[in-house]
């Protein structure tokens, strides 16, 4: 019998693929780039922290790494990051709306300010919008690529976040179906992964370290980790899910799908 040997970390996944990652300097978006390079991919990290990305992009290599100012909620400043990755590489294969913000948690809907809505709103779906939409530009000519979107567990179950990051996220998992039934015509794949609540980033900035040593985990003694979601990303990037769209990939360890008092 032959020896059939595991896929090794080392095989490149991405190899000649060129991705754009909006919300890249840090976080879950800095943990997709460094993967993903590592992977045989150019990446071009779009983020409103220049000082950041431009630091991940010489710690990751600037041969395979580049940096682009982006507010996604600013359409010209979408449409000029995709425009940059074309102009740099000559093609886009891997476009990740990763970019949000949340709210300050209120007690009550009656407490929630309109403009703290509509700020998340604009940046959450606006923005993945935005992105979903350039991205479509440069990929339909060339009947090719992976769309991806970071929604949130939030945006499948209720009662886990702020009104505004739970509609925000509700809605980029319908607007990731409506687009992946257009595009399919294109061969272009547009997905989007929902995490658990991660122990960093905006995590830390809303709760206090007693809060967050009371979240319920499924995956006892597992909490989530920015790698678990990044290794779900490249995934969804390479051809290995070259028949999966418009699915959303629960990255939670089943918390969604558990009954807690059981």
């Amino acid at each position: 019998m032959a020896n059939i040997s595991p896929v090794s970390a080392a095989v490149p996944r991405l190899e000649g693929k060129v991705a754009l990652i909006t919300g890249g300097a840090r976080g879950i978006g800095e943990s997709m780039a460094r993967l993903f390079t590592k992977h045989g991919a150019k990446v071009v990290i779009a983020d409103i922290m220049d000082d950041l990305g431009q630091s991940l992009c010489e710690d990751v290599g600037l041969e395979v790494a580049s940096f682009v100012h982006c507010d996604v909620s600013v359409e010209s400043d979408i449409e000029n990051a995709v425009n940059a990755t074309i102009d740099k590489h000559g093609k886009l294969d891997i476009m990740v709306n990763n970019a949000a913000v949340i709210d300050p948690p209120k007690s009550s809907i009656v407490d929630t300010d309109a403009s703290d809505f509509e700020r998340v709103i604009k940046v959450n779906l606006t923005g993945m919008f935005l992105g979903t939409k350039h991205a479509a530009r440069v990929m339909i000519p060339t009947c090719t690529g992976s769309i991806i979107a970071i929604a949130s567990s939030c945006g499948i179950v209720g009662g886990l976040g702020t009104h505004a990051y739970t509609s925000s996220k509700h809605a980029v998992v319908g607007l990731t179906k409506n687009v992946a039934a257009e595009l399919g015509q294109f061969q272009i794949r547009v997905n989007c992964i929902s995490p658990y609540l991660l122990l960093t980033g905006l995590a830390k900035e809303l709760f206090s370290d007693s809060q967050m040593s009371k979240i319920y985990y499924n995956m006892k003694g597992k909490p989530l980790e920015e790698q678990n979601v990044a290794e779900a990303a490249l995934f969804l990037a390479s051809d290995e899910s070259k028949y999966v769209s418009g699915h959303n990939l629960a990255v939670d360890g089943g918390f969604t799908v558990t009954n807690r008092l059981f």
